[in-house]
Parts: structure tokens; C-alpha cells; sequence
């Protein structure tokens, strides 16, 4: 049984319709009409246990919405859904049990105790007994490196201490499903890299499924294999990220730094020119003359060094957003 089942999932918002002025405030009070936006649009897909997958689209996609639908927090319009055996939208105990939601804009830890007087309460919301409360906080801030910051206010700690908190405390019941929507926003790049191999080695040692909602492409890239892409309510794209790195930009960057500098007339033959400084050129390669090319570059210019890249991923990214389909 897949950790998350996801079949014709819809939800309609209704939105009032208000015209400007007095005349509009008075038949917007006494003869209300509505439109209805669909936030979500018949997405489907399904995800196994352990996988981790990136969930992406630009603001208002719905990405927010369907999280908040496969954790139960709003009922779909229409739609099945599936999460660890559970219908969401029922809250049952033994599905909040195997489940956790990480926000990052929105915060659990009360603000002026200390961080582990938060999960004392989160422990006996679990019913953890003192043996296993202490065993996981002992645990799990061993691995995010917080141990010695469990006793100060919460206030007190910065913002990437206060979100490693926000994750101890979020994973304090060892849940399986784990959905996690831009949990290092904010956060400095050191304190990004310190939550994305946390959430690596929770993922090995337990196996669980995540769920990764980022504007981060740094956080999709180190975590995820495969991706959602979600635009305008509808999915638009599941699969592998390399596949779409490879669909959406059939080029490679080819950085050469030369021995000396060379004409932009005599690069014109090896590729698309996108920047000459000095010595240092970057050219865009298509995939399939790569080989050819660079071993021309090779045989006939004065070249000291040779790179080859993939385009930032968030190029790739935006041009499939840009396009609106896969």
C-alpha cells in the first residue's frame, strides 16, 4: 500500500464577487454573489514508503492547499485520499499519530518557555512515557546538534535553532509521513545544509516518507529524486528531476577559462555565447554535440581549463512554469 494514494483531488473555493463604490457594498450586503476558484483541480498521484518527493509550483499553485488536504486540516471538494491507511479529513488519532505538518512560517514551541518544557507537552499529547520522551529528545537533538539549547526560551534561540526545534518537536512521536512546507525559509545557507541532512538520515533510519514543498531549489536537489510539479491547480509534471532537467534544458553550460583571449567570431562555431570576461567564456552546449564540441574546443583553442554544468535548476524550473504543461 503506498504511504500516500491520491486519486481526482479537487477543491473549490466559493469567493465573493463585489463591485467597487456604495451602490456595490450595499447588493454585496444584501444579494451576495460568488464565484468559484478551483485551488486544486483533479491532481493525482501516489507516493511509496521512504520516498522523498519535492512538491513545487509558484505562489497560489495550490501546493499549501493540497498539503492542507492530505493532513486532514481542510475537506476536499471532491476527490480520494489516502495517507498511511487513513482518510485525512477524518483526524483520527491513530492517523495524527503516524503524521506530521512542518510550516515554516508557522510556529508550535510556546514563545518564553524553554524549548524542552514544549515537549514535555508534546510528549504527553503522545502519551510517551518519561523513558521514551527522554530516549527521542536525547535522539533527535543529538542529530540536529540542539542539545545544549533545549533549556533556553525559545525567544532566545535564532531563527535556525528555533526551526531545528520546531522539527525535534514536529518528530517528537517518530511520525511516518512526514509533510514539510518551506522549512528552511529564512534560514542562513549553513543552517539550511544542517536541516536538509537531518531530514536524510531521519529519512534513512526510518524510513519515512516526505513530502518537501521549498523555493529552496537547493533543498530539491539534495533531497529529492523525483517532483511535483503543481501550476494553476492542476499537476503538470511527476517524475524524475533529472528527466526534467533534461526535457526542459537540452543544453549544457561549457565554462573554458583560455590561455589567452579569444575573439567572440572564433567561438561562434562551439555553442550559444552567454558571457565573455576577460579569458573566462560561458557558452551553452546542446546536450548531443557536447562530446564533438568540447573535444574541438580542445584540439583548437587555448584552452587552461574546462567546465561542464547543468543550467541552474531554477532556470529549468521556471520554464516549465512559464510554459504551464509537461
Amino acid at each position: 500500500m503506498p504511504a500516500i494514494d491520491v486519486h481526482n483531488l479537487t477543491k473549490v473555493y466559493p469567493v465573493a464577487i463585489k463591485q467597487p463604490g456604495l451602490a456595490g457594498t450595499l447588493r454585496h450586503f444584501f444579494r451576495r454573489q460568488y464565484r468559484q476558484v478551483k485551488a486544486v483541480n483533479d491532481v493525482s498521484f501516489s507516493i511509496g514508503a521512504g520516498e522523498v518527493v519535492g512538491f513545487l509550483g509558484p505562489n497560489g499553485a495550490g501546493k499549501t492547499t493540497t498539503l492542507k488536504m492530505l493532513t486532514g486540516l481542510i475537506y476536499p471538494s471532491s476527490g480520494q485520499v489516502s495517507v498511511a491507511g487513513h482518510t485525512p479529513f477524518q483526524r483520527q488519532r491513530s492517523f495524527l499519530e503516524q503524521i506530521t505538518l512542518v510550516m515554516g512560517q508557522k510556529q508550535q514551541l510556546i514563545w518564553d518557555l524553554p524549548t524542552l518544557d514544549s515537549l514535555r507537552i508534546n510528549g504527553a499529547i503522545y502519551d510517551l512515557s518519561a523513558q521514551e520522551l527522554r530516549d527521542r529528545i536525547h535522539e533527535l537533538a543529538d542529530m540536529l546538534d540542539l542539545t545544549e539549547k533545549l533549556t533556553q526560551p525559545v525567544r532566545k534561540l535564532s531563527l535556525g535553532e528555533r526551526m531545528k526545534a520546531e522539527m525535534l518537536a514536529a518528530l517528537i512521536h517518530r511520525p511516518k509521513v512526514l509533510f514539510l512546507d518551506e522549512p528552511t525559509l529564512g534560514l542562513d545557507v549553513n543552517a539550511q545544509m544542517a536541516v536538509r541532512k537531518f531530514l536524510q538520515i531521519y529519512n534513512q533510519r526510518y524510513q519515512a516518507t516526505i513530502v518537501l514543498t521549498s523555493h529552496y531549489m537547493a533543498d530539491i536537489t539534495a533531497l529529492c529524486d523525483r517532483v511535483l510539479l503543481i501550476y494553476q491547480g492542476t499537476l503538470i509534471y511527476d517524475g524524475s528531476l533529472n528527466n526534467l532537467v533534461e526535457q526542459f534544458a537540452p543544453y549544457r553550460e561549457v565554462t573554458a577559462e583560455f590561455a589567452q583571449e579569444v575573439p567572440a567570431a572564433a567561438l561562434e562555431p562551439y555553442g550559444e555565447i552567454q558571457s565573455i570576461d576577460g579569458c573566462k567564456v560561458v557558452l551553452l552546449v546542446r546536450r548531443e554535440d557536447l562530446t564533438k564540441i568540447v573535444s574541438q574546443a580542445l584540439a583548437q583553442l587555448p584552452v587552461h581549463d574546462l567546465t561542464v554544468t547543468d543550467p541552474p535548476i531554477e532556470d529549468v524550473i521556471g520554464k516549465v512554469f512559464d510554459a504551464g504543461i509537461v
